[in-house]
Order: structure tokens, then C-alpha cells, then sequence
């Protein structure tokens, strides 16, 4: 008999949920454009504010802060264009200062700015003369954002963004913005947008079961953004162009399903299904290395290595072997190379090659976590034979 697949890569994006499902195929029948004033239109703008108060009161945040776009990326692209009240900085250059584990869709706004190191299980070192460096002391003296992860996609790891938010701007000199990137702690974990004291955070639908092709940016009072895309002056002017209401209406749904799971301690049984997963590999074979595992983490991510078995070669192997998991952030996963978030986390480059990253989510269940467990065991001991 032929096991069904296992999929073992929700950080990467998370089945869609039924209840997303069932929203989006109401919001099919809508004919109306939401920018329309007759009863087709406003039918179809019900459907997007009803899901900006799902998404608002999910994250935290009040409805009129949030900014629908097509994606968590498309947000971060989005502060580039960030202005203080009534002064407009989009022709001066507004210096991007980020982690060195932040992802892709913020670390490519880097420039030329220094980077905030981190210590050995990924946590953002700012205590330390890191934060004293004269160049990201002297970045710091004109107005600037500062990009910070709630969690790791790779790893998992955890970042306390609320202390650190304090210690960032202690030392700049000109008016400072915190750039939180919320889109994988959204929904596993308690966090919001209200007690996190970021000026702006991010997300995206399909990490928390909605679909593809829609996230949000939500922005504090008194911060707003200059539009990237000119046109009909949608989403309070800040995003131009029709809403995806079939996709905002599914994100909507699968918010306040994600919060139900949330509140009933799904994400605890979760991160015990983790832990029989790092159990059961460490007791086959000692020399496997979990990234960050001493750290806070998601309830759903183990990242592991044993330096040599190159990550890639792990995941084509598991994927024969029925299992979807991966190596590294989805969004880089065509890039053969290693880890830029271990190499910065001081991981050398063999090992950061060799890492995969397994995460799990509401309907794992305890025996695909095995069955992993055992197929990945099998293949690393002929790995090893061959080796040999």
C-alpha cells in the first residue's frame, strides 16, 4: 500500500483552509468593483472591509492601519516609500538597517547600511559593541528604519522585538521607524500589533492558510507610506489598483480561523509533535545539529544539519521518499548555496549547505512525523555507507 504524501513545509506556505476556501468562492459570485458606488460595488467593498476588520482585529491593529497588498514582499518595498507627517522624504535616501537573518524580502533593501549581527542561536546581539559600531552609530544619526523579524523562517528563532525596539532607538540621532516582519509568528503565537510598539509591521495570507497573492501592511497612527504604484488611489491612497477581493476575502477567513486555533492551543500540540520529531532523530544519530535550539523558537520548526549531506540532496531524497519539506526560505529555494541566515548565525559554510528546515502545522499528525523521521534516518545512514 502507498502512503499518502506528508507535507512538512507550512513556513514555506500553509494548506489552504476550508474556511478560506468557502469565503473565496463567495466572494466569486460578487460581480461589483469595490471602487464602484452602485450596489454590485458596495457589495464588493463590504466584502474587503470585512476582512480588514478580520485581518485588524487578528493582528491587533485597527482597520483604518492596514494596507492590503499582493504580498509580506510587496510591503516591505512599500516602507521604502515611508514618510513622517507633512515632511515627504521619497528624494532624500532613507537608510534600510536590517538583521543579518531577516529575509529576503527585507535584506535586499539592505544597501549599503552595516548589518545587526547575531549571536550563535540567531538572536539580534544589540547589547553588545555590535550596537557601538561607529558606522551603524553614524547610519543612525539620520532618519532610518530599522527592519526586525518577530521569528525566523529558517530556524525558527525568536526575536524580542519590544526589547530590542528601546535599545534601537536609544542610540539614533534622527527620527527612527521599526519595520517588524510579523509574517511567521502571525497566527503560531500570541503576538500583536498594538503591544509589539513597531511603527509598521508585515504579513501574508497564505502562512496562515489563506491564499497566495495577498498580504498586508499595517502602519501606527501618525506613520503613512507614499504610494509605489500611482493610480485610482485605493486603499487610502496608499496602494493603487482593484483589490483582490476574492483573496482578501479568503484572508479574512483563514485570520479568524488561525485565531481559533490559536486560542484553543492547536500550536501547543504542534510544538510537541517538534519535539518528537528532534527526539527521535537525535536518539538515531548524535552528530545531527538543531539550529537554535537552545533559543526561543516557533512551535513548529526544527532546522537540523549534519555537515557534508548537502541540504538539497536531503530534500530531493525526502520528496521520492513522500515528504515536502525544505532547504531554507521557500522563496530562495532555487538558489543553490548556503544559508545566509547560519553563515551570519557563525555556522560554517559546509554546514550551512547542509541544512533543511522540517515545519509543521495543525494537521500533522504524529505518524507522518515519524515516518520522517524514519525515512530521513534510512537515507542519512546510506549516505553514510557510501561515504565510507
Amino acid at each position: 500500500m502507498t502512503l499518502a504524501r506528508a507535507y512538512l513545509d507550512w513556513n514555506a506556505t500553509a494548506p489552504l483552509r476550508p474556511e478560506a476556501r468557502d469565503a473565496m468562492i463567495a466572494a466569486m459570485d460578487v460581480v461589483g468593483n469595490p471602487s464602484s458606488v452602485h450596489a454590485e460595488g458596495r457589495a464588493a467593498k463590504a466584502i474587503v472591509e470585512r476582512a480588514r476588520g478580520q485581518v485588524a482585529e487578528a493582528l491587533g491593529a485597527d482597520a483604518s492601519q492596514l494596507v492590503f497588498v499582493a504580498s509580506a514582499t510587496e510591503a516591505a518595498a512599500l516602507v521604502r516609500g515611508l514618510v513622517r507627517p507633512q515632511i515627504d522624504f521619497r528624494d532624500e535616501p532613507r537608510k534600510f538597517i536590517v538583521s543579518a537573518v531577516e529575509h529576503d524580502a527585507v535584506y535586499a533593501h539592505k544597501g549599503d547600511a552595516p548589518e545587526i549581527r547575531v549571536d550563535g542561536s540567531g538572536i539580534c546581539d544589540l547589547a553588545s559593541s555590535a550596537a557601538a559600531e561607529t558606522d551603524l552609530f553614524a547610519c543612525t544619526q539620520g532618519d532610518h528604519v530599522f527592519a526586525m523579524q518577530a521569528a525566523n523562517s529558517e530556524t525558527g528563532v525568536l526575536q524580542d522585538v519590544l526589547e530590542n525596539i528601546g535599545i534601537l532607538r536609544s542610540f539614533g540621532g534622527g527620527q527612527s521607524f521599526l519595520l517588524c516582519d510579523a509574517t511567521q509568528i502571525f497566527g503560531k503565537m500570541p503576538w500583536s500589533f498594538a503591544w509589539s510598539e513597531a511603527d509598521l509591521a508585515m504579513a501574508s495570507a497564505h502562512k496562515v492558510g489563506g491564499p497566495k497573492g495577498v498580504g498586508v501592511l499595517a502602519l501606527r497612527s501618525g506613520v503613512d507610506v507614499v504610494a509605489q504604484i500611482a493610480g485610482g488611489g485605493q486603499e487610502m491612497g496608499r496602494r493603487s489598483g482593484t483589490e483582490n477581493v476574492i483573496g482578501i476575502a479568503g484572508f479574512g477567513a483563514a485570520v479568524e480561523a488561525a485565531a481559533r486555533d490559536l486560542a484553543d492551543g492547536v500550536w501547543e500540540r504542534v510544538a510537541q509533535l517538534r519535539n518528537i520529531l528532534e527526539i527521535s532523530l537525535d536518539a538515531a544519530e548524535k552528530d545531527i545539529i538543531f539550529v537554535g535550539k537552545d533559543a526561543a523558537r516557533l512551535p513548529n520548526t526544527s532546522c537540523f544539519a549534519v555537515p557534508g549531506w548537502k541540504g538539497e540532496t536531503q530534500v530531493m531524497q525526502m520528496d521520492l521518499a513522500g515528504f515536502a519539506v525544505s532547504a531554507g526560505s521557500a522563496c530562495s529555494s532555487g538558489k543553490v548555496k548556503p544559508s545566509r541566515v547560519l553563515r551570519a548565525m557563525g555556522y560554517d559554510e559546509v554546514t550551512a549547505a547542509s541544512a533543511i528546515r522540517v515545519s509543521l502545522g495543525p494537521t500533522t499528525t504524529e505518524d507522518e512525523v515519524l515516518r520522517f523521521a524514519d525515512a530521513w534516518i534510512a537515507a542519512y545512514r546510506r549516505h553514510k555507507a557510501r561515504a565510507a
